[in-house]
Order: C-alpha cells, then structure tokens, then sequence
C-alpha cells in the first residue's frame, strides 16, 4: 500500500478549491488530467455527496465524494480496475489570512490485483513525482479558471 502526502499553496479560496473538485460536467479532464472525460460517470449528485465513476489511461475508479465539511473533503474509492482495500483521497483545507488556501492532500493506494499492486509500488516510489506535478498542474487550472493565472 502507498500513501502520499503533499501539500500546496493556492490563492484559491477553499470554495473555489472545492466548486472545482466536485465540478463533474464536461471539460473535467482540463481541470484533473486523470480525470478523462469520455471515462467520467456521474451516478449521484447531492449538494454535498456525490458517487462518481473516473480515470484515464486504462484505471478508472468508483469514488464516493464527500464535502459535507468543506475543509476535510474525502473521495472514497467504491471499486476500480486496479485499486482496493483502503484507497483513497483526502483533502485537508486551510484558508489563510490572505484568503487563499493551503492544501494537504493525501493519496491512499492499496492495489487489489497484481495490476494495481505493481502501479502501487510505482506510485510510492519513483512514481511520486508524477502525482506531486498533476496536483499542483490542478491548482493551477484552478486559478485560471477563476481569474488568478500567473
């Protein structure tokens, strides 16, 4: 099992972060590249629940999105072609006093077949690198989609 830990500034408020996160319509995939949106399916939506089936590049997974407390949003993963057990996502949101956020975001992946197992071990090791740039690639998205582009 990998799990990892980074953590993000953002100018972003946590609301604009969150709006983002639980953005499931089409154009997802600018904003979260592993998020393809030929792949995305939206089983249920409420205000703060949502049962969303996603992924690229061959891995998809069946996530429960829970933001019912917005600074502690939590994704977690139902069924997937590789993950099992324990995975997950949790994102832990702090505004600053300059009202944008730091982000600490944790990627749980425990495979559940020797597919999943193998990409586990990439991921928790050379693997890192890839999830830290696709984070922060998501913040920036984010900014620009709400007017705060470097």
């Amino acid at each position: 099992m990998a799990t990892i830990h980074m953590h993000e500034s953002t100018r972003v408020t946590p609301e604009q972060f969150v709006a983002a996160l639980t953005d499931f319509g089409p154009g997802r995939a600018k904003t979260f590249g592993n998020s393809a949106d030929k792949d995305l399916r939206v089983h249920s939506l409420d205000q703060d629940h949502a049962d969303v089936t996603e992924g690229s590049r061959g891995i998809w997974e069946r996530l429960s999105y829970d933001w019912s407390d917005p600074s502690h949003v939590v994704l977690t993963t139902l069924d997937s072609n590789a993950w099992g057990g324990r995975s997950s996502h949790v994102y832990d949101l702090t505004q600053r006093v300059d009202g944008g956020t730091d982000i600490d975001y944790t990627v749980v992946r425990e495979g559940k077949n020797l597919r999943g197992h193998l990409i586990g071990a990439l991921v928790g090791t050379v693997g890192k690198g890839v999830l830290v740039k696709a984070f922060r690639d998501s913040i920036k998205a984010i900014e620009a989609r709400n007017g705060l582009s470097s």
